[in-house]
């Protein structure tokens, strides 16, 4: 897509968080695929703390941190990039970083759903386990 002159792409930024990447292997979703039919044309984005997030659980034995290493490969899909925050958390770095940047967030984490939608934040979570849905902010 054309660049306007301030530098935007016109395409709609999404930033995926550790469950977000996780959710192909938990629930056979295709994440990309599902994302383009939903939203069209995007740009995917992975904090640098969410990639940190993963290698920590890939780590382990099990589904869970295979799933893990299921989504350290569709991070490098997308752009990977530092938050700039200085939040504790994951899940606050992920809220400054979508506030900042007008990011719609994919997760299907409750809580961080939750928290995103009081900011006014779009999200996209997993509806009825294959599906997505964009839930405005």
């Amino acid at each position: 897509m054309a660049i306007d002159r301030h530098g935007r792409s016109g395409r709609v930024k999404v930033l995926l968080d550790t469950n977000a990447l996780t959710m192909p292997a938990q629930f056979g979703i295709d994440l990309y695929d599902g994302l383009m039919a939903l939203l069209g044309d995007f740009e995917s984005i992975t904090l640098e703390e969410v990639v940190g997030e993963l290698s920590g659980l890939a780590r382990g034995h099990g589904r869970d941190a295979a799933a893990a290493r299921v989504g350290l490969e569709l991070a490098r899909r997308s752009r990977i990039v530092p938050s700039g925050s200085s939040a504790e958390s994951v899940d606050d770095r992920l809220i400054e970083y979508a506030r900042r940047e007008g990011c719609i967030v994919v997760t299907n984490d409750r809580r961080l759903r939750n928290d995103l939608l009081r900011e006014g934040i779009g999200v996209v979570s997993m509806r009825k386990e294959r599906t997505l849905e964009l839930i405005s902010g």
